[in-house]
């Protein structure tokens, strides 16, 4: 498959062709759902804590006698009935870790790649242009291919130019390609790669980054 490829200027100057396994794959939405949630699970700290009865400070003497005060039966002030007293059911440290098999982690990420191509919010471009960080020369960038909302910006190694430049932009994000997920690439509407990104992600996730993994 042959995709069209920008300058920093928005215009068509060359063809790439795409690994059709990795942009041209029928996108599985399931596997994107459960690949979502299962980074989103991972990302959860899971140290959120509260005291029982057992656990919180307080005498465990009985507040007052059972019987002919005229009042409901209590026992200590340590009661989840009562302010200061212990909690029922609350969180307690845990893990929320999920597991999800390599080939469908790499299935997730080729439908995404695949359905943004498919509806034009992918584009390739050569380079970025930047030969120092400036944040106005990138706005002008972003403009010329006609990003409008958010936009993620992948590059095929870490190109500290164009992190500078767009770290002070409003819902856009820079991204190497061996960086690449699930939740960054459902959270943009757009999608820039570079043509050493492109490559990247195909040498990763395409064919022969699949036999590598697997062999």
């Amino acid at each position: 498959m042959q995709v069209p490829v920008y300058n920093s200027e928005g215009k068509v100057v060359s063809q790439i062709d795409v690994d059709d396994t990795v942009f041209g794959v029928k996108p599985n939405e399931a596997v994107v759902h459960q690949a979502l949630v299962r980074q989103r699970a991972n990302a959860r700290q899971g140290t959120a804590d509260t005291k029982t009865r057992r656990e919180v400070s307080g005498s465990s003497r009985k507040l007052y006698r059972q019987k002919h005060t005229g009042m409901a039966r209590a026992g200590t002030r340590r009661s989840p009935l009562r302010r200061g007293g212990g909690i029922v059911f609350g969180p307690h440290p845990r893990s929320y870790r999920q597991a999800m098999p390599k080939k469908m982690r790499r299935l997730a990420l080729r439908s995404i790649l695949s359905a943004r191509l498919a509806d034009n919010e992918l584009k390739v471009v050569d380079s970025f242009g930047l030969e120092q960080a400036k944040t106005k020369q990138m706005e002008r960038v972003l403009q010329a291919l006609g990003v409008v909302s958010s936009a993620l910006l992948v590059t095929g190694s870490v190109d500290m130019n164009v992190v500078k430049s767009a770290r002070n932009i409003d819902g856009v994000k820079t991204l190497p390609a061996d960086m690449l997920n699930v939740v960054d690439l459902l959270s943009h509407n757009m999608l820039l790669m570079t043509v050493d990104a492109v490559l990247r992600v195909e040498a990763v996730w395409g064919k022969a980054g699949a036999k590598t993994s697997e062999g």
